[in-house]
């Protein structure tokens, strides 16, 4: 086994085991998304973003588009656009946030719900690639490591609250 390099700035070196547990997770998120998005394309018509925006407004009801770029993990100017893609294709509605005349409220249509409906049960199916090889144990343990890391992660500042960088003429 190799010893890790001393670290660049403030980041400890990455050793081997971690180097390869970061490869084997990241091939594998590539992997399932690479198949999710074929999935929603060919089922549905839409992409895995305006997928997790649809499943999420459903189960949430309506939600701010910083609540949604935050919960999506998604640029705002990004969900802006796949949001006005949605509310053209007639999938969600946008309108003012009576709380807060700064935000826009988005709420799924029936629509939106019946193209939910049509692509689930092709996104379960390409989900059982991930879930089917793991044992319940596995399950418990997978789920209990990556809420670590998300939680983790996201005890950061959520990307809507960064403030926007000016490009460069």
């Amino acid at each position: 086994m190799t010893e890790p390099r001393p670290a660049a700035g403030d980041a400890p070196a990455i050793g081997t085991a971690e180097l390869n547990t970061y490869f084997v997770l990241m091939e594998a998120v590539s992997l399932l998304e690479h198949r999710i998005e074929q999935q929603l394309r060919a089922e549905g018509d839409i992409s895995y973003v305006q997928f997790q925006l649809l499943a999420r407004l459903n189960a949430r009801g309506p939600l701010t588009m910083t609540d949604l770029a935050d919960g999506v993990v998604y640029s705002r100017s990004g969900l802006t656009y796949q949001a006005g893609l949605l509310d053209k294709a007639g999938l969600v509605t946008r309108g003012p946030c009576p709380d807060d005349e700064r935000s826009t409220l988005v709420h799924i249509t029936g629509a939106g719900r019946a193209l939910l409906n049509q692509v689930m049960p092709g996104h379960v199916q390409v989900t059982r690639l991930l879930l089917d090889p793991l044992s319940d144990q596995d399950l418990d343990h997978l789920r209990d490591i990556m809420t670590r890391v998300r939680d983790h992660m996201r005890a950061q500042p959520p990307r809507s609250a960064a403030p926007r960088q000016r490009r460069s003429p």
